[in-house]
């Protein structure tokens, strides 16, 4: 299901945020990135209520982040396998604990990403492939891409223009 409203349709981060769903999604997501794959342990995991989670699975199915492979045939029993697309989720889902733990946990992280040998705490961050340089507010900026509309280019034409005479005022 795509968003209804056409500026929506070309936004990657609506594109994104449909795609995976609601946050209920995101943390099934994220225990299926930590290893878990049966319904029973994402139901226990979570808390989360059997019929809401059978239709999260199912959207994350149907919108192939995951794949659904029988692992028992009486009672049929499936379990929840991610799929590249599913994978490549990751760095959201770090990108998500790094931020937490940095602003919303004052009493310490429950919960922390290490280096799978030696268990060594990591604090996550997002860099540009090319250059290995940190992607931040203040170092990119947004562009228009091939399949830009044109009331795509025209936002971010007047976005330009505002960032531009916000640079050449005096202070």
């Amino acid at each position: 299901m795509q968003p209804k409203l056409a500026p929506l349709t070309e936004c990657p981060c609506a594109r994104a945020v449909e795609t995976v769903g609601e946050w209920w999604s995101i943390l099934i997501l994220c225990d299926a990135l930590q290893g878990l794959t049966r319904f029973d342990e994402f139901e226990r995991s979570r808390g989360i209520a059997p019929n809401m989670l059978a239709r999260r699975l199912k959207h994350l199915v149907e919108s192939g982040l995951f794949e659904r492979r029988l692992y028992n045939a009486r009672p049929k029993r499936y379990e929840y396998i991610l799929t590249e697309k599913g994978r490549d989720f990751f760095p959201v889902v770090a990108a998500l604990i790094g931020y937490a733990n940095r602003h919303l946990a004052p009493e310490g992280a429950s919960l922390q990403l290490a280096e799978r040998g030696s268990e060594e705490p990591i604090v996550p961050i997002t860099v540009a492939a090319a250059t290995l340089q940190p992607v931040t507010v203040d170092s990119v900026t947004v562009i228009a891409g091939p399949q830009a509309s044109t009331g795509m280019r025209e936002r971010l034409a007047f976005v330009a223009a505002r960032e531009a005479a916000t640079r050449a005022k005096p202070s």
